[in-house]
């Protein structure tokens, strides 16, 4: 053996690191994509929201001053860090998700006492803000795509937002398609407002929607703003 090969150092073992947050962040576009391909009636899009569309919803929906919030469909939880980020300090957020892989992927990313993840469907909006000793919400924000839903279900989970929602509450749907506002018509009236995100892959529509608001019926779409 040789000077060298005596006095040189042993190559350091590094032990592979567990698995962390920031690793369950990078891996969500995965997912949310399989979970696309597995159940396309259930994801409103391959892609996950833009920044751009997040403070754009997070905006309409007024979180700034809301105290309990409910995300119906929050995929792998991008949305819901956006919406968590908007929210007061006292403030609650419950992301119902229909998927038990997705709402366990959103338990173990994020770690926020202000978050309460819950498995279910839209259509049980009052169960699931009852069963976690919730109030009424303040606001409720949608990306689940209503342009694919059976028309039956599509007006159940409006109907259930609309009785579920405090009196001054909102409701904030962030769509491809128009189908919402159509089919919200019959339940919460015309949106108060509608716009148009083109920042977004695919660009989306956001539209408000303010309780105690009076069915229509109606032919056009709604003009965006």
């Amino acid at each position: 053996m040789t000077n060298a090969q005596r006095h040189s150092p042993r190559p350091r073992r590094f032990s592979k690191p567990a698995a962390s947050q920031s690793g369950l962040a990078k891996d969500a576009p995965v997912l949310f994509f399989k979970s696309f391909l597995e159940r396309p009636k259930e994801v409103g899009s391959i892609i996950p929201s833009s920044r751009f569309l997040e403070r754009r919803v997070a905006r309409n929906a007024g979180l700034d001053q809301a105290r309990v919030v409910v995300e119906l469909g929050p995929g792998t939880g991008g949305t819901t860090e956006a919406l968590l980020r908007a929210l007061r300090p006292d403030a609650k957020l419950l992301a119902i998700e229909i998927n038990p892989r997705l709402a366990a992927r959103v338990r173990a990313r994020i770690a926020d006492p202000r978050l309460v993840v819950h498995c279910g469907s839209a259509e049980d909006l009052a169960g699931a803000v009852a069963a976690h000793g919730l109030a009424a919400p303040d606001a409720v924000i949608s990306g689940i795509p209503f342009s694919t839903m059976p028309r039956p279900v599509a007006l159940a989970i409006l109907r259930a937002i609309r009785d579920g929602l405090a009196p001054t509450g909102r409701f904030v749907a962030y769509q491809v398609r128009d189908r919402v506002a159509v089919l919200a018509r019959e339940v919460f009236g015309r949106p108060s407002r509608v716009e148009l995100e083109v920042r977004n892959v695919p660009p989306m529509r956001v539209y408000r929607f303010d309780a105690g608001g009076l069915p229509v019926s109606a032919s056009r779409s709604p003009r965006l703003r």
